[in-house]
């Protein structure tokens, strides 16, 4: 038995598959999206290779993972958002934005130091951080932009690139502590 390669070669004409099929060029606004969360989690994995020893990969490893669920509804065409909303699929609801928000607020707890604006780059992990927040930031604007192009993006769904962003930016200015 031959084993499966990565390289399918169905994208070779400049396409790619939504979520249940559905062939796309690959500059649709939805992979546009998906790309950008992709990004945002990579970004994440950067972070989370440069966390300080004793440092725990749960926060970063638990977004990532949630990252992967919010992909799977990106991918998703608009005609088959009711099949998706019925799937077994992890999806982004109302508790992952309140873990964001319990981290938000479990950080400003403890008063991290910060004047103004933060110039990143004090070391490295609160330099991948700061990656990660813009990645965030950028995925965000691509996800508002898919109502204007026929794809409903669900409220929690902006809420959590929000939120997450604030997050980021928060362990940005702690790690520089």
């Amino acid at each position: 038995m031959t084993p499966r390669s990565i390289a399918t070669r169905t994208g070779d004409d400049g396409t790619t598959s939504l979520l249940y099929g559905q062939r796309v060029p690959k500059d649709h606004p939805q992979i546009a999206a998906v790309g950008a969360l992709d990004e945002l989690n990579a970004a994440l994995g950067f972070a989370k290779a440069t966390r300080p020893a004793g440092g725990s990969p749960a926060e970063l490893e638990r977004i990532q993972q949630e990252l992967v669920a919010f992909m799977g509804e990106v991918a998703c065409a608009e005609a088959n958002a009711a099949r998706y909303d019925e799937s077994k699929f992890a999806k982004i609801d109302a508790a992952a934005l309140a873990r964001i928000d319990a981290a938000v607020a479990a950080i400003e707890a403890r008063s991290p130091k910060f004047d103004g604006w933060a110039t990143p780059g004090a070391n490295l992990h609160a330099a991948a951080l700061d990656l990660a927040r813009t990645a965030a930031r950028r995925a965000e604007r691509q996800l508002i932009g898919l109502p204007k192009q026929g794809r409903s993006v669900r409220p929690v769904l902006l809420q959590y690139l929000n939120r997450l962003s604030d997050l980021l930016w928060l362990m940005g200015r702690e790690a520089e502590g």
